[in-house]
């Protein structure tokens, strides 16, 4: 997989019309290359520690090109971007799921839900206690 279909197929196990945030997109990204890697051909980005955790600016360079392309969506709300997947984006990241083992998808859709059902700080929280290296540049205090 390249980081293009990695972005798509992420995006799309959280199923149609989903949503996410900038820290949700970040660590949903963190933990494929951290923990399924080598299901997916990665890693694809390089992560490092920054205010809220791992951060890579490639994850919003990468969704910034598929919104160029129409394949994802890239809305302002005012306080932050959210991110989601266009139609044609839904199907193109579906078709690339259905090409991974069933292993694969379910690690994928597991974390998409997982990243997507805790708080901000919920979400930051457990990703420090998993990895507190990531730590190191924090301004996250909760």
């Amino acid at each position: 997989m390249n980081r293009e279909d990695v972005l798509l197929a992420g995006l799309a196990a959280a199923g149609e019309n989903a949503t996410f945030t900038p820290v949700q997109v970040q660590k949903l990204f963190f933990l494929l290359d951290r923990e399924a890697s080598h299901l997916i051909d990665g890693p694809h980005f390089n992560f490092q520690p920054y205010d809220y955790g791992p951060f890579d600016r490639a994850v919003y360079d990468g969704l910034d090109k598929l919104a160029r392309e129409n394949w994802a969506r890239v809305e302002n709300t005012g306080r932050y971007r959210v991110y989601a997947l266009s139609g044609e984006g839904q199907r193109r990241g579906t078709t690339t799921l259905r090409t991974l083992p069933e292993p694969t998808r379910r690690y994928l859709a597991s974390a998409a839900t997982w990243v997507r059902q805790l708080t901000f700080e919920q979400l930051v929280a457990a990703i420090y206690k998993r990895y507190p290296e990531m730590k190191a540049k924090s301004v996250f205090r909760g």
